[in-house]
This record gives structure tokens, sequence and C-alpha cells, in this order.
């Protein structure tokens, strides 16, 4: 009897471990969290507009009915006083790059477009920082 006592316990302990083990990998971010100090772009979405400083009904094809779409990025953290750029792109061509500050020691900031009959298509918009790297490609279409 002692020894098969002794085998649950262990058998009980391995499994408690295992489930402990398991537990723990679930409590660390699959990301690695941002360096300090740099730049670090923590959201970026398409959206039909922006709502209590938040983006409202993000998607990736719009209608072109709702008359605009809106571009949201949000950095955590912003080190210090610099700017980026949102570059939107209709079938692979530049259309409007717009440059928009961000202030330390975070910020979330948009820009958007007024749609047209002609807009109906691929587009992409690339959030880069002040040296031109990009941070993030957002594609969408816009449709009927």
């Amino acid at each position: 009897m002692h020894k098969k006592t002794t085998f649950l316990t262990v058998m009980a302990m391995v499994v408690a471990l295992g489930f402990s083990l398991v537990l723990a990998a679930e409590d660390k971010p699959a990301v690695p969290p941002p360096k300090p100090g740099v730049l670090t772009l923590t959201e970026a979405v398409m959206c039909e507009g922006i709502e209590s400083y938040a983006p409202k009904t993000p998607a990736v094809v719009f209608s072109i009915n709702i008359g605009k779409v809106s571009c949201y990025s949000n950095f955590d953290p912003v080190p210090k006083k610099t700017y980026i750029y949102h570059r939107w792109y209709f079938k692979d061509r530049l259309t409007t790059r717009k440059r928009l500050y961000l202030k330390p020691p975070r910020w979330a900031t948009y820009t958007s477009i007024q749609l047209r009959e002609a807009d109906r298509g691929p587009w992409r918009v690339e959030i880069t920082d002040k040296d031109g790297t990009i941070l993030k490609i957002l594609r969408f279409s816009i449709t009927d």
C-alpha cells in the first residue's frame, strides 16, 4: 500500500508541476515588451472613423457609401517629441502623405481621406517613422 501511495503522490506532483508550467507560459506575453526609449507602434487599424479617441468600426473592406476612411495609429511609449507619416497608396500609387506629430509619453493619432467614386479598388497605408522606416502596412479595399 505504501508503494501505491508514494506512486500516486509522485504522479500528482508531476501533474501539478506540468500544470504550473503551462500557467506560467500563459502569463508571459507573446510579444516581448518594448525596449524603454524606443518608439513603439502598439495598434494600427483602418476604420470608418474616430469616436471618443478610438477607432470606430475597424475593417479591411469598406463601402464607397461611407464617404471616408481613417487610419488610426497608437504609440506607447513615445520617448521624445517626434513625427511619423501615414502614406496612402491607391493601386500602388502614392496619393497622400500626411505628417503627424507625436508627444511623450504615449500618443494616438489618425488621418482620413474622403472617398470619391473613382476610389474603388485596393489601397494601403504605410506608417513610417521620420526616417522612412516602415512600422506597419495596412491593406484595405473600397467596394460598392
